[in-house]
């Protein structure tokens, strides 16, 4: 009877995992390059995809740095003379750091290089350190920085995908902040 019961329990939840997972898109062999608010994969080979409490539970024990890569909204480029400007804040994980314009598919050569020195900062040159990736639910601009990272040589790379949407649905703080302050060479092309 124990046996029977448990093989009904396992069938029930292959089955609820299969219809849950059929939301998914499958994992592209490359970088998504547009339509980056759309669903995204429940994997991303060789990095640890991580739940809401997991996320919440490294965060509280300061065992990983956590790295937002949403976009930074630019400034219009019609805007009347004399009009003021202000950027939308951005809310993110406590303590996070921003670089946005991360997650794009393809990546100008120094936002390449703002993405490689903003984790040597926030690892402090250590590329073994638990790196969190996210950005918002069904976001394709954390998938692609994560898997960048990867390819950098870092070894400990972990993916949010509900991101801040998650957090806050979790009823987690969020806070305002600023992206990390990039150099004028890399002011001049973001992409």
């Amino acid at each position: 009877m124990r046996q029977s019961l448990a093989g009904l329990i396992l069938a029930a939840f292959t089955f609820i995992v299969s219809v849950l997972a059929q939301d998914k898109p499958p994992e592209p062999d490359g970088y998504r390059t547009e339509d980056y608010r759309a669903p995204v994969p429940a994997t991303l080979a060789g990095v640890r995809v991580l739940t809401t409490a997991e996320a919440a539970s490294i965060w509280r024990a300061k065992t990983g740095v956590f790295i937002d890569v949403m976009p930074r909204a630019p400034k219009p480029e019609n805007l009347p003379q004399g009009t003021i400007w202000r950027d939308q804040p951005r809310l993110n994980i406590p303590g996070s750091m921003w670089l946005p314009d991360t997650g794009y598919g393809k990546l100008a050569a120094a936002t390449e290089e703002y993405l490689r020195r903003g984790l040597v900062r926030a690892t402090a040159g250590n590329d073994a350190a638990l790196v969190v990736i996210y950005c918002q639910a069904d976001c394709w601009m954390s998938w692609n920085a994560a898997r960048r990272i990867r390819t950098y040589g870092y070894s400990n790379v972990a993916w949010y995908p509900e991101g801040t949407d998650g957090w806050q649905r979790a009823g987690l703080d969020l806070m305002e902040s600023q992206p990390e302050p990039r150099t004028v060479e890399e002011t001049s092309s973001t992409r």
